[in-house]
């Protein structure tokens, strides 16, 4: 495994560990051992993971999923350590950076954001880096459905376009923070919004970012 996947694999175990089994998340409806079990079918079972993209297999997704959340949660957070079988194709160094780099940064955050006393974390900035680098690429893919256009500020002035729609909101923030809010946790990213009132409340507040 590549270094920024393999210690963000790490840091979410240890988080998950710390927090115990039934902490919340951000992710709605999900409490740790619910999140530790997604995070082991996603790489584990592809037969049932197609459920998060394919509207059709939702139920075989669900349902694997809440088999996998059943079991001692001891046993996930050591499939989470591990990593998938030999032969999966997040073995390869290549693709567990581009899949699991930026997912587990995010499920990292929808761990320790959801503690009333959580602290933020200070990216180091080759990290930092390769967040802004994917979320160059990943920027309109994950704001296709905005209700209105996204540029993305960094605080020394480079910008991505997200969305190309009218009006505009800028949003400015840390890689970490943009990379949150992008992946539809506007609510807990630490980011600064401009453009018109009605526009900004609209992003703040839709449920449309992110796969």
């Amino acid at each position: 495994m590549s270094s920024h996947a393999k210690r963000e694999r790490l840091l979410l175990a240890d988080l998950l560990e710390a927090s115990g089994p039934t902490a919340p998340t951000l992710c709605e409806g999900w409490l740790t051992r619910d999140l530790a079990a997604h995070v082991v079918v996603r790489e584990r079972r592809p037969d049932a993971a197609g459920g998060m993209f394919v509207k059709a297999l939702a139920p075989r997704l669900e349902r694997v999923q809440a088999e996998f959340a059943e079991k001692p949660y001891e046993e996930l957070l050591q499939l989470i350590r591990t990593g998938p079988q030999k032969y999966s194709p997040f073995k390869l160094k290549q693709v567990d950076e581009l899949a699991n780099a930026v997912e587990f940064f995010v499920h990292s955050e929808d761990v320790r954001r959801a503690q009333p006393d959580w602290t933020p974390r200070t990216l180091d900035p080759v990290f930092a880096g390769t967040l802004w680098t994917r979320l160059e690429k990943m920027a309109r893919p994950l704001a296709r459905r905005s209700p209105v256009g996204l540029v993305l500020r960094l605080p020394d002035g480079r910008t991505a376009v997200a969305n190309r729609e009218t009006p505009v909101v800028t949003v400015t923030g840390e890689p970490g923070e943009l990379t949150l809010f992008l992946f539809g946790r506007q609510e807990h990213a630490d980011v600064h919004l401009e453009g018109e009132k009605a526009a900004v409340t609209a992003v703040s507040e839709t449920d449309k970012l992110g796969f």
